[in-house]
């Protein structure tokens, strides 16, 4: 049965988007076991509807994207199993990454507002960031006695060492500009209106490639960007020859040289 969302994440699909809102605006969609299960159940459905080509995740209410794990649930759950024991609330930002889910199709963040801890890392996840003037980025975990689980993990491989560290031994907030001078962000733009409408043109200029191409791209880049070159390229080798005999594969060229819209199967 298709995931249609919860209370905490709304999902909705449209002309090959699916669109997964973080809905918790009175509690700046900090992250609760029910974000984590409705992030994972959206994720899923992304990953087998053939319908769908890119997915954008975002946060509701305009005052942020996430800003990190709910410490409330947090501290119930610490009362009833002890310190460190029972479920973590996060999420799906520090707790199991999205590609072990097989999710090889583009994920876009559209950031608005705090952007922090847990939510900070499910940004981190996705495969690039937009981002209002207003958002504001952070791992403040260390000020709250706790580690950071994937921005700790993967935000040095990401953007320069010195600029990780920074963020992750201060717990300082960075601007949206100085986000993007370091690369977290890919573009800064005025406002949520603008934020929505520049996601929805990257989503499509996505649309225009090969849906096959585009998700063994994102696959070989993320396997093997921790690998020497050889060994990346080596294990490439296959999927490019999987490319290679699909019927997207004869499309390209063809409406190319016909001077028309390429009709992509996603086979």
């Amino acid at each position: 049965m298709a995931f249609t969302g919860n209370e905490a994440v709304l999902y909705e699909k449209r002309d090959g988007k699916a669109y997964i809102t973080i809905n918790r605006p009175e509690a700046m969609n900090s992250l609760n076991t029910a974000v984590r299960e409705g992030m994972r159940g959206a994720l899923l459905d992304l990953r087998d509807d053939p319908a769908m080509f890119c997915g954008i995740v975002t946060g509701a209410g305009g005052r942020a994207f996430s800003a990190g794990m709910d410490l409330k649930e947090r501290t119930q759950l610490d009362q009833q199993h002890g310190v460190g024991q029972g479920p973590t609330p996060a999420g799906g930002g520090g707790d199991g990454r999205w590609t072990e889910l097989g999710v090889w199709k583009p994920i876009i963040a559209a950031i608005d507002g705090y952007c922090l801890a847990g939510g900070f890392e499910v940004s981190l996840q996705c495969d690039f960031r937009i981002c209002t003037e207003q958002s504001r980025f952070g791992l403040p975990e260390p000020r709250r006695s706790l580690l950071a689980g994937y921005g700790l993990h993967n935000l040095s491989r990401m953007i320069p060492l010195g600029c990780a560290l920074y963020i992750q031994l201060t717990g300082n907030h960075i601007t949206a500009d100085t986000a993007a001078k370091w690369g977290i962000v890919q573009e800064v733009v005025p406002d949520r209106d603008a934020l929505m409408k520049r996601v929805d043109e990257i989503a499509e200029n996505i649309a225009e490639c090969a849906p096959l191409a585009v998700q063994y791209i994102k696959r070989i880049v993320m396997q093997g960007r921790n690998m020497p070159v050889e060994y990346s390229q080596r294990m490439a080798v296959p999927w490019n020859d999987l490319i290679n005999q699909s019927e997207d594969r004869f499309e390209g060229p063809k409406a190319f040289a016909e001077k028309r819209k390429a009709q992509w199967k996603g086979r």
